[in-house]
């Protein structure tokens, strides 16, 4: 170093915490000078890095004795592992922490899976089952949108579709796929109301409307019998009321004045210069001219006792009434036939309806029909109907239907528009009763004339009829009998109908049905429901709802709901029609086919082909012959339309197997071959899934077709239809089953 050369001075850090000292370095040092000095710097600041802080005092009062420089580069290196070990500290602090956390944390979800740790605190894992039931329910508990407008929730509210409040699901399936069970607390909630199916006739209601219309057996037209001038007009205005006989017009005519005194002539002189005949002859002749000129048998005995001719006749009113039309005025001039007055009877008159064909087929001569007036809202009127139109109008596709009405009191104004209400029965037949008109004698041409005996109509002296000649029974009809329900029990959706029946107290089983007519109230249930059962009436769409959170058979899907009612099928008594010729032989042709159908389900086999193509060619041909009664062919369509669907698996065969089932037997009770006349027998088997299965056979063992070998024998004799055991009913006692009543269920 040389001796002109200054130091520079550069700051360094003690590692002690020694105040910062000043360290020199030559200007013009070379490069071994440079790394020989910082090796010693290091020799000399690397031993106070672990010294204590005595000894780094003293190296720190020696550096500033001697005042050593400290470089630079030491004091980088040394910061930054200071820095570097600081970071790897705080790491594996929290790496510590976050650890233990999680161990912790699993620890209490271990606890509360063992049941050592619960809601209510520490319990040592003894959890009573009321606790666990409680905690259980506070769980599942839900909360549904009556509309079912969202999916369940677990928090009570509204629903955000419709705003309704959710409700609590407190019921809850019947474990069994077909019904739902609902507490008697959320039953009074909602409102569910039940009542009960019942066997009786039903009728229903046809509305249309039609007009009133004057009676036309009582109008009369009132014209000029001679030509003359009209001198005066007693009837002088349109609305007048008049009886029969009084005066309705003084008419002049010279024509008129000379045929009386040609009369008056022949009654007084012996003979005629003007006729070659006898005198009687002659005055018979006047007296049947003055009769055509308009005279009345009382005008012309005045005229035999005066002998007078007079040059003006009164014109008299041939019946009582009003004048609804008026044609001339007094001082007219009018000509032979010229029309004068119009006189109508109103005590009468005629409701004219526009009815479907289709309605109109189910209406009858007699028949009642209600009526209201536009003109008088609520106020009833009663008629009959007394002809109905062979013919349905081109245009407006209707039938014109006659209705007649007594207007004593003349509210009926002919012009007035109609409501008119029709009762007809829900199951039409040939044979209608009603109860106002069996036994009774009826007018062919005045239905409001109805009496006790035979007789004469005072109104047009025809003989009155019997109402049995109309088609009207003494007693009512059997086949007229059906299961009803009220009309707010049945839910529809296109096709599907569904009924929810209460078979225990709170549990409601859904049954699909076949839903016939319907009027105001009531509903008929042609097949899937028995009389006497209980169905809810209030609250089915809740009951439905609850349904489908359940995933049970519901109204927008029932395809897998029960559509047969327990039980036994319930048939009327009544004697069938013995079918002979061609249409006896088809019957028991098609009852053969069924028996050997029967009897391959019996032995676990599919239908035979040649079996089932017979019975389908027999119930075609049965459905065209018109010897079968109409009830009888009904039910041959149905049993044809089931039989159809037999051709495929033993599964598919055996659940189309009861519908055929079903409607032969209906048929069996409305008409009967020869053969199946002698011996048929009805069994019923209650352990066919969805209420059971009916068949029929010939005779002999039972043998089940629904169960085949796996219960061949289970069943029970319903009845014998046969010709010795027809006519009674009553179950016989099960057969075979291996199970009580109440394991069937």
């Amino acid at each position: 170093m040389k001796p002109d050369d200054k130091p520079i001075e550069h700051p360094s850090s003690n590692l002690a915490g020694a105040d910062e000292q000043q360290a020199t370095v030559p200007a013009g040092a070379t490069m071994e000078e440079d790394q020989v000095k910082k090796s010693k710097i290091e020799s000399q600041t690397s031993p106070q890095t672990n010294s204590s802080p005595a000894a780094d005092a003293t190296s720190t009062n020696e550096n500033a004795g001697t005042n050593q420089p400290v470089p630079v580069s030491s004091v980088v290196a040394e910061s930054r592992l200071g820095g570097w070990s600081w970071l790897l500290h705080f790491a594996l602090k929290s790496a510590m922490v976050v650890g233990v956390g999680a161990i912790l944390l699993a620890m209490v979800g271990v606890a509360q899976r063992t049941a050592w740790i619960t809601a209510g605190g520490f319990s040592g894992g003894n959890v009573s089952p009321q606790n666990e039931g409680d905690s259980a329910g506070d769980e599942d508990k839900r909360y549904i949108c009556p509309m079912m407008c969202t999916p369940p929730s677990t928090e009570p509210g509204r629903c955000p579709v419709c705003a309704m409040e959710l409700v609590e699901a407190t019921g809850g399936g019947g474990g069994d796929g077909i019904s739902v069970t609902i507490e008697a607390a959320a039953r009074r909630l909602v409102g569910i109301q039940t009542a009960l199916s019942k066997m009786g006739d039903m009728t229903r209601t046809i509305r249309t409307i039609g007009s009133i219309d004057f009676d036309e057996s009582r109008l009369s037209t009132i014209s000029a019998y001679v030509d003359g001038r009209l001198d005066v007009m007693y009837a002088n205005y349109v609305g007048v009321q008049v009886n029969e006989g009084d005066d309705l017009a003084l008419i002049y005519s010279p024509q008129l004045y000379t045929a009386q005194t040609e009369f008056v002539t022949s009654l007084e002189s012996n003979s005629s210069s003007r006729f070659s005949v006898g005198n009687s002859d002659l005055r018979e002749m006047a007296r049947e001219n003055l009769s055509e000129l308009g005279m009345t048998k009382d005008q012309l005995e005045s005229l035999s006792t005066s002998r007078k001719p007079e040059s003006r006749i009164r014109i008299k009113s041939p019946q009582s009434g009003t004048v609804i039309e008026k044609s001339a005025v007094e001082g007219d001039y009018v000509k032979t036939g010229q029309k004068l007055l119009q006189i109508a009877d109103l005590t009468s008159v005629w409701m004219m309806l526009d009815l479907f064909p289709d309605d109109a087929a189910h209406v009858r001569f007699g028949q009642q029909v209600e009526a209201e007036i536009q003109s008088l809202p609520g106020e009833v009127f009663t008629g009959r109907v007394a002809f109905i139109d062979p013919t349905v109008n081109k245009t407006t596709r209707t039938v014109r239907v006659r209705v007649e009405v007594m207007n004593f009191d003349g509210k009926l104004r002919p012009g007035d528009y109609a409501t008119a209400r029709i009762s007809v029965p829900a199951i039409p037949g040939t044979l209608v009763y009603d109860p106002a008109l069996s036994g009774k004698y009826i007018s062919p041409m005045h239905p409001q004339v109805i009496r006790d005996e035979p007789g004469k109509c005072p109104l047009c002296g025809m003989d009155l009829v019997s109402t049995v000649q109309l088609g009207y029974t003494l007693e009512p009809q059997p086949q007229q009998q059906v299961v009803t329900v009220p009309r707010d029990s049945v839910l529809l959706n296109g096709d599907n109908g569904v009924i929810y029946v209460e078979t225990e107290p709170g549990r409601f089983e859904i049954r699909r049905v076949h839903v016939g007519p319907m009027n105001d109230f009531e509903a008929v249930i042609i097949e899937g429901l028995a009389a006497g059962e209980t169905v809810a009436t209030g609250g089915n769409f809740l009951i439905d709802s609850q349904m489908q959170l359940a995933g049970n058979p519901s109204l927008m899907d029932p395809s897998k709901a029960p559509s047969y009612a327990p039980g036994p099928l319930e048939l009327p008594e009544i004697s069938p029609v013995m079918l002979a010729g061609t249409a006896g032989q088809e019957f028991d042709r098609a009852y053969d086919a069924y028996f050997e159908i029967q009897c391959a389900l019996a032995a676990d086999l599919a239908p035979p082909p040649v079996a089932l193509n017979t019975m389908l060619d027999s119930l075609s041909n049965l459905e065209m012959s018109a010897e079968v009664p109409d009830v009888a062919q009904k039910q041959i369509a149905n049993a044809r339309r089931s039989a159809v669907r037999m051709d495929g698996s033993l599964e598919t065969a055996r659940e189309a197997y009861r519908g055929v089932s079903h409607a032969l037997l209906r048929a069996a009770v409305a008409a009967r071959g020869p053969k199946s006349a002698q011996a048929l027998t009805h069994y019923y088997c209650p352990m066919v899934p969805g209420g059971g299965g009916d068949w029929m056979q010939p005779g002999g063992e039972l043998a089940n077709p629904y169960w085949g070998d796996e219960m061949l024998r289970c069943g029970e004799l319903v009845r014998e239809m046969g010709r010795q055991g027809d006519m009674e009913s009553g179950r016989v006692g099960v057969v075979e089953t291996g199970f009580s009543r109440g394991d069937m269920k």
